[in-house]
């Protein structure tokens, strides 16, 4: 009978404090999750000193109440997955550090995990019949891409965004129109309420890089939208705007990751990440895929936003592999995607 193996993973590279315990890379044992979203709230985005210093307060409560709600121990534990990257420097500093003094007390082994990697295993855990190759489209605050998951641990991207992420662009958007941070869940449910055809607001076409994005100049027309209509002293139909926006956005997100799949033929296709979590975004998904004899594969809301479960998941793979990190291991703000 082969042993069961058990991954503490640790995450703190935003402004989210968050601990689990996963049983063989599927299996939640606990997820426990202190966000801090009311906090930064009233700055209209996360301040990253304020978020370290948070981090700090909550780290060990986090780790303790996964273990306990595990029912397991330090020494149950095979190895610590932490995030070193990439993420705001401070925060993913507090969560290494953690890491590091629990693998240097316990003996246990320590694995460094790229945050991206791990939104991309967040659909391991709901989705028992999932497994490489497939496609993969990441939206978050910080990253959209579309990336080929070879194999376990293995990526090849092949579409990026040139400027603003999808989740960046959200985010601004929403505060352009009055709604506040955090952006992406409260233009969701505006854009219910408005015509998503009402604005013709532009699709950016990269020329020669058929599956890569760029955002900014979006975001520029709705900011001259409503400046226009300020300046008309026309009202600004929020609702419209948020609708007529989100569509651009998953129109460009779900056409490009559709061409991707078919060009490589691929016939899984996975989302991730925050922006993930969108409704629009779900159900254009699941009808472009249903159309093109795709399978479509996305993780609950719980698990696109950040969290330890996605962290503890992509470190057993690695841990499989092999791979250990030592105490040496640092932050890694930028680290990309299959970088070590």
């Amino acid at each position: 009978m082969t042993k069961d193996t058990l991954i503490l993973g640790i995450e703190s590279s935003c402004d989210e404090t968050a601990a689990a315990v996963v049983k063989n890379g599927r299996e939640v044992l606990s997820n426990i999750i202190s966000s801090q979203i009311e906090l930064h709230k009233l700055y209209g985005g996360v301040v990253p000193e304020i978020a370290s210093r948070k981090h700090i307060e909550k780290i060990n409560q986090v780790i303790e109440e996964a273990l306990n709600t595990a029912n397991v121990t330090l020494q149950d534990v095979d190895a610590i997955g932490v995030t070193y990257g990439p993420g705001l420097v401070g925060a993913l500093l507090v969560g290494v550090a953690e890491a590091k003094a629990i693998s240097f007390a316990t003996g246990k082994p320590l694995v460094g995990v790229h945050h991206i990697e791990g939104h991309v295993s967040a659909n391991y855990i709901e989705h028992k019949d999932l497994e490489p190759p497939f496609l993969c489209l990441i939206v978050s605050g910080g990253h959209t891409h579309i990336v080929l998951v070879k194999e376990y641990g293995k990526y090849e991207i092949i579409g990026y965004t040139h400027d603003d992420a999808a989740g960046e662009a959200f985010d601004k958007v929403a505060r352009a129109i009055g709604l506040g941070y955090p952006g992406g869940p409260k233009i969701d449910k505006l854009a219910r309420e408005g015509r998503k055809d009402a604005i013709a607001f532009p699709r950016a076409h990269i020329e020669d890089a058929p599956y890569d994005f760029s955002f900014s100049g979006l975001k520029s027309a709705v900011l001259n939208y409503i400046n226009s209509c300020k300046m008309k002293k026309e009202e600004v139909n929020r609702a419209d705007v948020a609708a007529s926006f989100q569509e651009a956005v998953v129109d460009v997100l779900v056409t490009r990751t559709i061409l991707a799949a078919k060009d490589h033929g691929m016939k899984k296709v996975a989302i991730a990440g925050g922006v993930a979590a969108n409704s629009s975004l779900r159900e254009a998904m699941e009808k472009a895929c249903k159309k093109n004899g795709l399978s479509l594969y996305y993780p609950s809301p719980i698990y696109c936003t950040d969290n330890a479960v996605m962290i503890a998941s992509a470190a057993y793979y690695e841990y499989l592999k092999g791979f250990r990190s030592g105490l040496d291991l640092n932050a890694v703000p930028n680290l990309k995607i299959g970088q070590r």
